[in-house]
C-alpha cells in the first residue's frame, strides 16, 4: 500500500515538471495530457487508498529521512488514515475536474503549458500536506500551496492588478505562517518531536504546563500553542481579519479560483485544526477563540457579498462565510462536521465558481453582472447546474450542503463555551445572508431582461477574466452562447455529489466509525456531537425536520427578498443604497480593513522604514561612523600639515626642540632614579 500511496503523491509532480519544464518541446496538447494523466492516476490512487482504510488497514510511518540534529527526527512520513483518505479523494477529484476544465478556458492563452504544470504542482503540494504524519512535512506543503498560489494568483502578470494581488496574499500568509511557525516551534520544544503521534502522546502534560508570556501572568501553554496554529489557518483559510487576500485573489483565472479557493488551500487551515483535535480538545481558551474568528467570518463576510457586482467576487465572499461556517464547528468540537462541510463545500464552491467561469466564457470575457440577464435561455446546462450549486450553498433540504451547514448550526446549539449562544444568532443570520447573495447573482445572472447590449456603466465594472494577450472582451458585440463540453461536463460531474454526497455521507462520517481514532472529542466537557447523535434519526428525517426549523424558514426568506428585490421591484436596491448610503458604502470598502492596512501596516512599515535610513543609517552609520571618522582624520592631518612644510632650517629647528624637550622631560627623572655617588 505505501508504494500506491507514493504514487498518488508523486504522479501530479511528474506531469508538472513535465509540462513545466518541456512543455514547449512537448506541445501544448501533451502538456495537457501528461498533467491530467498524472491527477487522474493520483485519483485512481487515492480512492485506491480510500478502500483500505475502509477495511480497516492505516499506515503512519517514514519514507525518507532528511536529517537528524540532536536527536530530533526531520523525515518524510505518511500518515494514511481516513481523515488523509478523504482529503486524498476530494483534492484529487476537484483537480481533475480543473485540469480538464481548464483545456476549454484557457485554451486560446500562450501561458497554457505553464498553467497546467502550476496547478499539477498545486495538487502535488496539497497531497503532501494533507498526507504528512510530522509538523515539518506538514510546513513543506503549507508553505508549497503558498508558494504556488502566489504563482497562480499572478499568473497574467502583465496584468497590475493580478501582481498586486499574489504580492498581497503572499505577504498575508506569511502573517499566518509567523504563528504557525510559532506553535509549532513551541511544541517542539515541550516535547522534543515533530512527529504527530509522540506530541499527542504528551498532550495530558501539555495540558497541564503553563507558560509565562508576561512575568508573573501565566498563561496555559496549550491555548498559547493552539492560538498559534490557528493563526496559521486563519491566513490560509482565510479568517477575519486575514481574509483581505482571498477576495483579491480573484485576479487570477477561474479554473484556480475553483482549486485554490474551493477544495484545497482555503481548507488546509480547516484540515489542519481536525488534525490536532487531541491538542484543541484540550484548551476551552483556544475552542473559544476558534469559534469567535469564525461566527465573525461567516456573518460579516456574507454581508460583503451583497454588494458585490462581480460574479466571481460574489463567490469568493461566499467562500469566506462558509469556511467561517467550518471554523465555528471546529470551536464547538465538531470537527467531524467541519470535515464533513469541507468535502460537501469543496464539490458545490467548485461547481459555482466554474459555472461562473462558463459564464464568463458565455458572456465573452465579461464579469460584472450588471450586464448579464436573461441567460437562461442561451446557457441551459450552465444555468440548471448553478440552480444546483446554490441550492446546496443555501443549504436547501436533501442536498448536500443542507446537511452539514444544518449540523454546524446544531453543534453550536449544543455547544457548552460561553460564546456559542451568540454565535448560534450570528450563524442563523448568516443563512438569510447567503441565501440572499447567492440568489441574487442567480436571478441577475440568469433571469430578468437581457442587459449585455446595454452601454458601458460609469463605474468602470471590471471584465475580462483573460489574460493581456488577448485584450479584454466585451459582451456587448456578442450574443452569449453555452460552453463547449469540455467545460460542460466537469460541471456536470461536480454537480452530482453536490446533490447526493451529503444523505450519503452523513450516518458515517458523524455518527459513524469512519473518524473512529483519528478525530477526538471530550464528550463529557464537549457534548455537542454526543447530543446530535441522540437526536439523528436518518438523512430523510433529518431533511423532513428540516421545515420547522429556523434556518429553513431565513433561507426561504433569503431567496423570496432577492426574487423580489432583482425581479419584480428591480429599483428597491438602488433606493435601499441611496437612503443608508454609509453603510452601503463601509460595505463597498469591505469594512475599510484594506484601507487600515494600507495606511497603519503598509504606510507604518514605510515610515518606519524611512526613518531607520534617514536618521539611523544617513545620521549614524554614514554621517557620525563612516563621514565623522574620515572627517576626524582629515582634521587631524589638516594640522599636522602645517610642519610639512619642505625647508631644511624648518626640520632643523623641530629637531633641536624635540632634543631639548626630551631632555628637559628626562634630566629629573633620571636623576631621581640613579643612585647618588661620593
Amino acid at each position: 500500500m505505501q508504494s500506491v500511496t507514493l504514487l498518488a503523491a508523486l504522479a501530479p509532480l511528474v506531469g508538472a515538471i513535465a509540462a513545466g519544464f518541456f512543455g514547449q518541446t512537448i506541445g501544448r496538447a501533451n502538456s495537457h495530457r501528461i498533467t491530467i494523466a498524472g491527477v487522474a492516476v493520483s485519483l485512481l490512487a487515492s480512492v485506491v487508498v480510500l478502500v483500505d482504510v475502509l477495511g480497516g488497514n492505516v499506515f503512519n510511518g517514514s519514507v525518507y529521512t532528511w536529517a537528524t540534529i540532536g536527536g530530533i527526527k526531520m523525515e518524510v512520513g505518511f500518515l494514511i488514515d481516513s481523515l488523509t483518505a478523504t482529503m486524498m479523494v476530494v483534492v484529487t477529484f476537484v483537480s481533475l475536474m480543473v485540469h480538464i476544465y481548464t483545456i476549454g478556458y484557457m485554451k486560446e492563452d500562450p501561458g497554457y503549458s505553464r498553467f497546467f504544470s502550476y496547478i499539477s504542482l498545486f495538487t502535488f503540494s496539497m497531497l503532501m500536506l494533507v498526507m504528512s504524519n510530522n509538523f515539518l512535512q506538514l510546513f513543506f506543503g503549507w508553505e508549497a500551496v503558498g508558494l504556488v498560489s502566489y504563482l497562480l494568483i499572478g499568473f497574467w502578470y502583465k496584468r497590475p492588478t493580478a501582481i498586486y494581488a499574489n504580492l498581497k496574499a503572499f505577504l498575508v500568509n506569511r502573517v499566518g505562517d509567523f504563528g504557525f511557525i510559532l506553535g509549532i516551534g513551541l511544541l517542539l520544544a515541550s516535547t522534543g518531536s515533530l512527529d504527530y503521534a509522540q506530541v499527542f502522546s504528551q498532550s495530558a502534560g501539555l495540558a497541564s504546563q503553563q507558560l509565562e508570556l508576561i512575568p508573573g501572568q501565566p498563561v496555559e501553554f496549550l491555548a498559547v500553542a493552539c492560538i498559534c496554529l490557528f493563526i496559521g489557518a486563519m491566513g490560509k483559510s482565510a479568517q477575519f481579519p486575514l481574509h483581505v487576500w482571498l477576495p483579491d485573489s480573484m485576479e487570477g483565472p477561474t479554473p484556480i479560483s475553483a482549486l485554490i479557493h474551493a477544495a484545497t488551500m482555503v481548507t488546509a487551515g480547516i484540515f489542519m485544526v481536525a488534525r490536532m483535535s487531541p491538542l484543541f480538545e484540550l484548551s476551552d481558551a483556544a475552542l473559544t477563540f476558534v469559534m469567535a474568528i469564525g461566527g465573525i467570518t461567516a456573518l460579516f463576510m456574507g454581508f460583503l457579498g451583497i454588494v458585490q457586482n462581480d460574479i466571481k467576487r460574489v463567490v469568493a465572499y461566499s467562500t469566506l462565510s462558509q469556511l467561517g461556517y467550518m471554523t465555528v464547528a471546529l470551536g464547538a468540537s465538531a470537527y467531524s462536521v467541519a470535515v464533513f462541510h469541507l468535502v460537501t463545500h469543496a464539490f458545490f464552491k467548485a461547481l459555482l465558481f466554474l459555472a461562473a467561469g462558463s459564464v464568463i466564457i458565455g458572456m465573452h470575457h465579461e464579469q460584472d453582472m450588471r450586464r448579464m440577464g436573461g441567460l437562461w435561455r442561451k446557457m441551459p446546462i450552465t444555468y440548471a447546474v448553478s440552480l444546483l450549486g446554490s441550492l446546496a450553498l443555501i443549504g436547501a433540504p436533501l442536498f448536500s450542503g443542507f446537511y452539514s451547514k444544518d449540523m454546524i448550526i446544531e453543534a453550536v446549539h449544543f455547544s457548552q463555551l460561553s460564546i456559542a449562544p451568540l454565535i448560534h444568532l450570528m450563524l442563523l443570520a448568516g443563512v438569510f445572508v447567503t441565501a440572499f447573495y447567492s440568489f441574487r447573482l442567480f436571478f441577475m445572472v440568469f433571469h430578468g431582461e437581457p442587459r449585455w447590449h446595454q452601454a458601458d456603466h460609469g463605474d468602470h465594472a471590471h471584465h475580462g477574466d483573460h489574460g493581456d494577450d488577448h485584450g479584454h472582451g466585451h459582451a456587448g458585440s456578442h450574443e452569449p452562447h453555452e460552453s463547449p463540453a469540455v467545460v460542460t461536463v466537469p460541471l456536470v460531474l461536480l454537480a452530482i455529489p453536490s446533490v447526493v454526497l451529503g444523505a450519503i455521507m452523513i450516518q458515517p462520517a458523524l455518527f459513524g466509525d469512519f473518524f473512529k481514532g483519528v478525530i477526538f472529542v471530550d464528550a463529557v466537557k464537549h457534548p455537542a456531537m454526543a447530543q446530535l447523535a441522540q437526536l439523528f434519526h436518518g438523512s430523510l428525517a433529518l431533511a423532513l425536520h428540516a421545515f420547522a426549523t429556523p434556518a429553513f424558514w431565513l433561507a426561504l426568506a433569503g431567496v423570496a427578498t432577492a426574487y423580489w428585490f432583482y425581479l419584480v421591484s428591480p429599483g428597491i436596491p438602488a433606493r435601499i443604497s441611496s437612503s443608508f448610503a454609509g453603510l452601503h458604502r463601509l460595505l463597498d470598502q469591505k469594512y475599510y480593513l484594506d484601507r487600515f492596512n494600507e495606511v497603519f501596516f503598509a504606510g507604518g512599515a514605510r515610515q518606519i522604514g524611512a526613518g531607520l535610513w534617514q536618521r539611523a543609517d544617513q545620521g549614524v552609520i554614514d554621517g557620525l561612523l563612516v563621514n565623522g571618522s574620515a572627517r576626524v582624520v582629515a582634521a587631524v592631518a589638516a594640522v599636522l600639515r602645517l610642519g610639512q612644510t619642505g625647508y631644511l632650517y624648518h626640520y632643523a629647528i623641530a629637531m633641536i626642540l624635540g632634543v631639548a624637550l626630551l631632555l628637559w622631560w628626562f634630566a629629573p627623572l633620571m636623576h631621581a632614579t640613579l643612585p647618588l655617588t661620593k
